[in-house]
């Protein structure tokens, strides 16, 4: 016949087991979150349409290698404090060329369709081109071409790939645009 204790025993048997579970699974996703993942919060509009101010993303820190096409979250002690989001638009070795009287980006000689982007790429900031992606870099470009400061700007240029903190693969919020990210 079981006892008070017993049954008290086997409760706290229980509740630490729980407790055990649950402290487990948190600190596997402090490791997970840590060491692969990421919450970065959007600040600014220099991504519209594909992301917008306050939007909230998970990006991936599993250091792949950057493609054109990637949405990457860069960042370097230069540039203050802040991360910034921009699309790769051309890898190391790379040609890029902007005729900004039709607004059209060329890389290695061909225009590229970008239907991401807000308006034709027509602000030129420091940009002088032809330019060749060094090896260990990539050029970057918000897909609000005209109100992004990327790698146009002689303070970004060509990017660094160890800037490159992961790529961006699911928005979180607005939990109506819940969803992977192109």
């Amino acid at each position: 016949m079981e006892t008070k204790m017993d049954s008290a025993l086997e409760n706290a048997r229980g509740a630490y087991d729980w407790l055990e579970s649950l402290i487990t699974a948190i600190i596997a996703c402090i490791l997970v979150f840590l060491f692969f993942f990421r919450i970065v919060n959007i600040d600014g509009s220099s991504m519209k349409p594909t992301l917008h101010d306050a939007d909230k993303v998970i990006i991936s820190r599993i250091h792949a290698e950057p493609e054109y096409g990637d949405i990457v979250v860069l960042t370097k002690t230069s540039w203050g404090e802040r991360s910034i989001v921009k699309r790769v638009i051309a890898t190391e070795g790379q040609t890029v060329d902007i005729d900004f009287d039709a607004g059209i980006v060329y890389v290695d000689g061909v225009a590229l369709e970008e239907d991401y982007t807000a308006a034709p790429t027509v602000r030129q900031l420091d940009f002088v081109g032809p330019v060749t992606v060094p090896e260990g870099c990539v050029f970057c470009l918000g897909d609000n071409r005209n109100e992004s400061t990327d790698s146009r700007r002689r303070t970004i240029g060509m990017i660094d790939k160890r800037c490159i903190l992961g790529k961006v693969v699911l928005r979180l919020w607005p939990v109506s645009d819940f969803g992977a990210v192109d």
